[in-house]
């Protein structure tokens, strides 16, 4: 069996590859293990070196070393692979994924808590074609996610100041809803909505988590929609929504629904956007995936280990937000 270090130098605030390169030779050293390591330089690198990889039909384990963007390439690479299975060594701005396991997130930083631990399967939101992993967003929270990714790229907007440029930018200049047509299992509704998202895992934007019962593993898919309402009242109600406390919001505003087939229409663009990675369209299909993806992590780990079950619901995710 391969194990392989796929590392993003670019994640973080300075390279780490020095930090992976000793973890892949102690477990060289200490294990002899077959461990190699390979540098992405760009966008969709780690997509392509993945699938290069997995296709070989050796039995690999993938360490990604990076943030959520590698990491959702990496899946995408091997989503599929019966030979294959990856995991997340933490190196960027967020991972959103890691925090689906909860108190054993800490574990994943060091891959000699991860060599050996079990392997088990993940669902797959299919988005027109594009996989997911965690939440597959459309709207205004997919909107500033989009623009925090453009305005990193300033100097004086890095960090948190990209993040308050962005929600400037689209709270105070642009409108919170956008006009769609949104079919779930064929049953169509029209009118204007603020966002409607797929959720696999609970968590995105940093800590966000809309829907606390959304499991990884159980081949449910959960989609919340939020009708447009005033900057006053989407500013107002965002931190219960935040907290996974829908339930306390009113029933007219926000729903969550269990549909297997999402579409949404609409004649001007929007921005949809998969495990932070953004695109624009005016349509889109949104499913379970045929695919799934072998995921591997340290012993006695659960990508459910966050997920809340009644009665436990109206307290939303643990550890987040407040009641409204």
């Amino acid at each position: 069996m391969r194990h392989v270090f796929l590392v993003n130098p670019a994640a973080g605030q300075q390279d780490q590859t020095a930090r992976f390169a000793a973890m892949a030779d102690s477990l060289h050293r200490r294990h002899g293990l077959n461990c190699t390591l390979l540098r992405t330089d760009g966008p969709g690198t780690a997509q392509a070196a993945a699938r290069r990889l997995a296709e070989t039909g050796e039995p690999l384990r993938l360490y990604v070393c990076g943030g959520d963007g590698t990491v959702h390439e990496a899946a995408c690479g091997i989503a599929g692979f019966p030979n294959a299975a990856m995991t997340c060594i933490p190196a960027g701005t967020g991972n959103d994924l890691l925090r689906n396991f909860g108190a054993d997130a800490v574990r994943f930083q060091d891959a000699e808590n991860l060599w050996d631990g079990p392997a088990f399967p993940l669902d797959l939101i299919d988005c027109s074609g594009r996989l997911c992993l965690t939440i597959a967003c459309n709207g205004i929270d997919a909107r500033v996610a989009d623009s925090v990714r453009r305005f990193s790229h300033l100097p004086l907007l890095r960090g948190r100041g990209s993040y308050l440029a962005s929600v400037a930018a689209n709270f105070l200049f642009r409108g919170i809803g956008q006009h769609w047509h949104v079919s779930l299992d064929g049953a169509e509704e029209e009118g204007d909505f603020a966002l409607v998202s797929m959720c696999n895992g609970r968590y995105y934007g940093g800590g966000s988590c809309p829907v606390p019962e959304a499991r990884m593993d159980d081949g449910v898919l959960h989609t919340v929609l939020v009708r447009s309402v005033s900057r006053a009242t989407f500013a107002r109600l965002f931190g219960a929504y935040s907290a996974g406390q829908y339930r306390r919001l009113p029933a007219g505003l926000i729903r969550v629904e269990t549909p297997r087939v999402v579409r949404i229409r609409a004649d001007e663009p929007f921005v949809t956007c998969l495990d932070g990675e953004c695109f624009s369209s005016r349509e889109v299909t949104m499913r379970l995936s045929e695919k799934r993806l072998n995921f591997f992590g340290p012993k006695g780990c659960s990508p459910n280990a966050t997920a809340v079950s009644p009665p436990d619901f109206l307290h939303g995710c643990p550890g987040t937000g407040s009641p409204v």
